[in-house]
């Protein structure tokens, strides 16, 4: 078992979805843009046995063998994040589920925003999944198997936020594409639409929503879903 990257490890559905694949005894890769979040992240997990500092950790509650390796990365900086996929890659393997959970979440309404806070907004929301995608897919489509999940949300435009509901949709359409280039090599390709505002002890409670995450990888390929939408703690 290579394991799990998440991408956007912060608090929330980030770590969330880090503890529930580590609970399954998988290597989990955080990766954030800093260095605070991921070593806090390495601590949400409760891990002890290591430095987050050193980037390997067992995590309380995992399988034997389940490990935590912190990097950090700049979604926006290609290099950068190839760079911090390649180290998870060289880790743990090459990972068996990888998850985009980066997005620029602010209200902006149409013409507040600059063309380059658009720009700025899109290449954290839209880009930056991209890049990881064409970074790890294509080895999974070797190998004939991994899962690819992005967190999306905005399954409706709203007038309040412009750049997300634009990025939204940009991910949904990235989804599409990527099931079309990979999935017939075996890839999952999968966006999880979260509608609703992400709080512990709520409808929207991360833990609850991170759930999906591991059912969608879990799926047999003939019941593969591509877009699920988590619109509450009932939810299936």
């Amino acid at each position: 078992m290579s394991g799990a990257v998440v991408i956007g490890a912060g608090p929330g559905i980030g770590q969330a979805v880090a503890r529930r694949f580590a609970r399954a005894g998988m290597p989990v890769a955080l990766i954030a843009r800093t260095r605070r979040t991921v070593d806090e992240g390495a601590r949400a997990l409760d891990a002890t046995g290591g430095s987050p500092e050193t980037g390997t950790t067992t995590a309380a509650g995992a399988e034997p063998g389940a490990r935590v390796a912190a990097l950090t990365a700049d979604v926006t900086d290609e290099a950068a994040l190839r760079a911090a996929l390649d180290a998870a890659a060289g880790r743990f393997g090459p990972p068996d589920v990888v998850v985009y959970n980066a997005a620029i979440v602010r209200p902006d309404r149409v013409g507040e925003l600059s063309a380059q806070g658009h720009l700025d907004a899109w290449a954290v929301n839209v880009v930056g999944a991209h890049t990881a995608a064409a970074h790890v897919a294509p080895t999974m489509a070797r190998r004939g198997s991994g899962t690819f999940l992005v967190t999306s949300g905005m399954p409706r435009p709203v007038p309040r936020y412009v750049s997300l509901s634009l990025g939204k949709a940009g991910v949904r359409a990235l989804v599409s594409l990527l099931d079309q280039e990979y999935g017939p090599a075996g890839v999952h390709v999968a966006a999880i639409t979260v509608d609703g505002p992400v709080a512990p002890g709520t409808a929207f409670d991360p833990d609850a929503i991170a759930e999906h995450y591991w059912r969608l990888h879990a799926q047999p390929r003939a019941e593969w879903e591509h877009d699920v939408l988590f619109s509450g703690r009932t939810d299936g």
